[in-house]
């Protein structure tokens, strides 16, 4: 399982896309971003900008206490620390540079 993130312009138009495993779910919920990327629509994330604060908070903690956070890491190493802090950061840049666009996931 995997969960696919993007960000839509309109239904025919993605403007960023983005896969990870699902294996970081814990982890994500942790940073307390689990919500903002795998579902959104229940914690009422529409646009882009509705999670950059839940991201920047999240992400902040995850580089403050990166040991904490490697204890999440999947024992098959499909879904490690090292991995899932890039994806985060990108989408996050992804979300300031797109601010109005929708959200939209697969998991």
């Amino acid at each position: 399982m995997s969960l696919d993130f993007t960000l839509c312009e309109t239904i025919y138009t993605d403007i960023y896309s983005r896969n990870i495993t699902h294996n970081l779910n814990k982890m994500a919920k942790e940073a307390g971003i689990y919500l903002a990327l795998w579902r959104p629509s229940e914690d009422g994330f529409v646009f882009a900008e509705d999670i950059i604060p839940v991201l920047e908070k999240g992400l902040k903690d995850m580089k403050e206490r990166p040991e904490h956070y490697k204890k999440f890491n999947s024992p098959n190493g499909w879904g490690t620390y090292k991995h899932f802090v890039p994806f985060v950061e990108e989408i996050l840049k992804a979300c300031k540079e797109n601010p109005t666009a929708k959200i939209e996931v697969d998991i």
